[in-house]
């Protein structure tokens, strides 16, 4: 070979090797980062190419799939469809053609379309058998009654609002619903009206903000349903060592370092009242004073316990509840009757209400049962985890005989079922410039079967802007939803 053919061989030679680098770059180093990149159409294609899989819940579908009209320029072959939408939406979120997904349509997206690695052996059998590739499908923990109990009596209220239902043995979540909400159908597709309909749905749009998940994003001042927090942490350091001991709780009371007394709501006995008495008349003055003299350290590490300053993970993600440090003994005192900085997701208090109920056991908050192949073989299963001990089982029994006062005979009555023990702890969060805005409603609680049981505990929390202020009260706004909820949970049991 002469000289110059030479060169161009070597050349020729050069430029094959370099595609082939190329070509093993782009196939295994940078696939995944192309397979999800947003702007890869043949992604999306795929998403859509065939039915996704099913959410589950009572052993029924709660979505669905339909062929996508053909008109237009739509390449995507099926879009989402939703059983009673809005209702779900904060448990499933959406997929859309055109706006992506959110929540478990997102994060078992890899399940739902098929694509998930652990469904190689069922993609393999339908690849040789020439079978269309099929999803999965995610199976919840959530109750369905009690979802809709939920859902029917923020929807009633009329305000804005979240509920949400755990087990609190396993920590299953057996209802998580919020108010206003949306209908993820709405926007499934990719033509103008699924555009119009999310652009309504925007906050900017909509000042209701149906989209935020209120039951885990949104962080609300608890209130007096954190007294229950307080009074755990005043039992677990040995301030108290019962229900019914004698607090030392002037009247009035000054916070230290201020000139400022701590005011009660009303004309109520809070004077040296027991913790038993002050959690029924939901007394400012002695839970504010225990916070006080425990200090920042001893109710930080209590509310830590609980879950506070921790995103949760259920598997979607909650925002973390706000328990300050560096409070000083004044502050402490607000923070601990759950005011100043201190705020709450509904799922955090109602993780408050699950530990005392399980005899101090914290468990991990979750709403995914399992996961399934097309076949429904399983796939992967969910197993309780203990999150933590925030009370000793003696102490935990102290506060939910203090708890129980609350329904019998305190703030809490609209929340008595027949033949069943429930134990709870009204709420009226204060909330402005001045506490000038209407306050927020809260309710915690939980149910106890004459077999001692306790298959569930619950939180409510209402935003009713339109409401008269005095009319506004955790017992009168919250408790009945609590009340309905427990009850469709252990009806399901029957």
């Amino acid at each position: 070979m002469n000289k110059p053919l030479r060169r161009i061989a070597i050349f020729c030679g050069l430029l094959v090797l370099t595609l082939l680098l190329r070509d093993n770059y782009l196939q295994y180093v940078r696939a995944d980062k192309l397979k999800d990149d947003p702007n890869n159409r043949r992604v999306t294609i795929a998403r859509y190419a065939t039915p996704r899989g099913d959410i589950i819940v009572d052993g029924d579908p709660i979505t669905g799939s339909a062929l996508t009209s053909k008109t237009g320029m739509n390449d995507l072959k099926y879009k989402r469809t939703y059983k009673n939408g809005a209702m779900w939406a904060p448990v499933t979120g959406y997929a859309s053609q055109a706006f992506g997904a959110t929540q478990l349509e997102s994060l078992e997206d890899g399940i739902l379309t098929g694509n998930d690695d652990r469904l190689f052996f069922r993609k393999t059998l339908d690849m040789i058998t020439g079978k269309e590739q099929q999803g999965g499908n995610v199976v919840t923990t959530l109750n369905g009654a009690a979802q809709k109990a939920a859902f029917d009596g923020l929807r009633k209220q009329g305000g804005k609002g979240a509920v949400v239902a755990l087990e609190p043995s396993t920590g299953k979540i057996l209802a998580l619903a919020s108010y206003p909400s949306y209908d993820p159908s709405s926007f499934a597709g990719n033509t103008n009206d699924d555009a119009a309909a999310w652009k309504k749905l925007q906050k900017k749009y909509n000042p209701n903000d149906p989209m935020l998940n209120r039951a885990l994003r949104e962080t609300y001042p608890p209130g007096s349903t954190f007294k229950v927090v307080t009074a755990a942490a005043a039992l677990e350091n040995g301030k108290y060592t019962s229900a019914d001991e004698k607090t030392d709780s002037p009247l009035p009371w000054t916070m230290p370092g201020t000139t400022t007394q701590l005011k009660n709501e009303g004309n109520i006995p809070c004077e040296n009242a027991s913790m038993r008495e002050a959690l029924r008349w939901s007394c400012n003055t002695v839970f504010g004073k225990i916070g006080s003299d425990l200090g920042n350290d001893k109710m930080l590490a209590e509310a830590k316990k609980f879950g506070f300053d921790s995103e949760q993970f259920t598997p979607v993600r909650s925002s973390a509840s706000v328990f300050s440090d560096d409070m000083n003994q004044s502050q402490t005192a607000l923070s601990s009757i759950g005011q100043y900085n201190t705020a709450a997701t509904p799922l955090q208090m109602a993780m408050v209400a699950s530990a005392v109920a399980n005899d101090g056991k914290l468990m991990k908050p979750y709403m995914i049962d399992s996961l399934q192949s097309s076949n429904l073989d399983p796939v992967a299963t969910t197993q309780p985890e203990e999150l933590s001990r925030p009370l000793s089982p003696e102490n935990a029994q102290i506060l939910q005989d203090m708890m129980r006062t609350v329904v019998e005979k305190g703030t809490g009555t609209r929340a008595k079922i027949d033949g069943v023990t429930v134990g709870g702890k009204t709420g009226t969060a204060q909330h402005g410039v001045e506490n000038s805005e209407n306050p927020y409603a809260w309710f915690i609680s939980y149910a106890q079967l004459p077999d001692h049981s306790s298959p569930v505990a619950v939180a409510v929390v209402i935003e009713d802007e339109g409401a008269n202020r005095d009319d506004i009260s955790g017992g009168g706004l919250a408790a009945p939803i609590a009340k309905n909820v427990m009850e469709a949970v252990i009806d399901s049991k029957k």
